[in-house]
């Protein structure tokens, strides 16, 4: 049993708006996290650092800022999954038994979109970007201000969301209704980059390129997360079961087969998600339906539309339905919720399209928010009742990792 039993955040904020380099940010989410836990970095047996832009073992110059304790320091890059990644390895780390407390942690210092840093060799995600244009996708960018690499991205989900169109009838709609929820969830969330309801108008205006427009896409943001995960008797020797959620199924899945022969929707992982999610719910026990608050990879709006089906809460091409059908409930705290299926919440904290997207950082914050709900912390935002908990973050290039937590004293599943 794996325990995360400490989450910290910094602020995110657009890049270069605050003075601080990436030490900053690290000794921040980190030092937020141990306090939360109630540590110090002293009990802290190894760490794995996310961060996709930077020199190599830069993980190590940012938890120098804590102290010179020679633990092992592990440093991971699998893109917008990267943090993710660190988390995972984390758990893994704790469940060989050779480690009983171990530091997840994921910052990033953000260009104003995805660069790419090496021009003389190919890039990671050249396979996918041809796998677009063999599909029919055309060449070239979407707009002469956006870097090439941001551009691809942004057409693997806008073209995705035109084949959902042209098959199931799903509209724009759809994904400025997601939009909007995020937006508005993001009101109650005090680390978010943007905290703004936006009206409909808004977030139809300024298209990029159909479907997509400027409210619907993720932020682009500086900032860090950190979360401490540890073994039950950790938990117990250090009394920290009032602060412990409990991992109970962890997967990451890579590029299928179906990422290179299929669609445009699986060169941008769809079908990733829905194994790794198939494999959490199979070895967890639970089903879709158990889960009440769910944290998604929501690059884009069109990209949590799909990812509803990828995930199970409707079945394929009932994406639009499920948002068209949503209800919006009232909280104990004040705050007001969009329900999806008459069960879950999803991104309550805005999600990357309100919260912001520090590449490096954005999966454990994903985890941090999680862990708020299930402990009954999040203020405002706070789903009634949420026992057990879901993630996803993707990396393009790539890695879906999908994650869930139950909240302590929950009944263990039927398995």
């Amino acid at each position: 049993m794996v325990f995360v039993v400490g989450v910290g955040l910094t602020k995110f904020s657009k890049p270069h708006a605050r003075k601080w380099d990436y030490p900053d940010i690290g000794r921040e989410a980190a030092s937020n996290a141990l306090n939360d836990a109630g540590i110090d970095y002293s009990q802290i047996d190894a760490a794995v650092v996310s961060h996709v832009y930077g020199e190599s073992t830069s993980g190590q110059k940012a938890l120098y800022e804590l102290g010179l304790t020679g633990i092992p320091i592990f440093n991971t890059n699998n893109n917008c999954s990267s943090a993710s990644c660190a988390l995972m390895l984390s758990r893994l780390l704790v469940m060989s038994g050779e480690y009983s407390c171990v530091l997840a942690l994921g910052f990033e210092k953000m260009d104003s979109g995805l660069t790419v840093k090496w021009d003389d060799r190919i890039h990671p995600s050249q396979r996918h970007f041809d796998r677009m244009e063999e599909c029919g996708v055309p060449k070239g960018s979407v707009t002469p201000t956006l870097s090439h690499f941001t551009s691809e991205v942004m057409k693997i989900y806008a073209y995705s969301a035109r084949e959902h169109e042209k098959r199931y009838g799903t509209t724009k709609e759809h994904s400025a209704k997601i939009a909007y929820k995020n937006h508005f969830h993001s009101q109650y969330n005090p680390n978010a980059s943007l905290q703004k309801v936006l009206p409909m108008e808004a977030i139809n205006a300024r298209e990029i390129v159909y479907p997509l427009t400027l409210a619907m896409c993720a932020l682009t943001a500086d900032g860090g997360a950190a979360a401490v995960v540890c073994n039950k008797d950790f938990m117990i020797k250090h009394k920290l079961q009032n602060k412990a959620v409990e991992i109970i199924a962890q997967q990451m899945t890579t590029d299928l087969p179906s990422s290179f022969n299929t669609d445009v929707t699986n060169v941008g992982g769809l079908e990733m998600a829905r194994q790794a999610a198939n494999y959490c719910y199979e070895k967890s026990g639970y089903t879709a339906r158990d889960v009440d608050v769910i944290e998604l990879h929501d690059c884009f709006a069109p990209t949590e539309l799909l990812l509803y089906e990828a995930l199970g809460l409707c079945e394929t091409g009932k994406a639009g339905e499920l948002i068209d059908n949503a209800k919006w409930i009232e909280n104990k705290q004040g705050g007001k919720l969009c329900q999806l299926g008459n069960k879950w919440v999803v991104n309550t904290d805005g999600g990357l399209e309100s919260k912001g997207h520090p590449i490096g950082a954005t999966g454990i914050a994903q985890c941090a928010e999680i862990v708020y709900q299930l402990r009954g912390e999040a203020g405002k935002r706070q789903v009634e009742g949420a026992q057990i908990g879901l993630q996803h973050n993707f990396g393009i290039g790539g890695a879906a990792v999908v994650t869930m937590y139950r909240r302590i004293g929950v009944r263990p599943s039927k398995l």
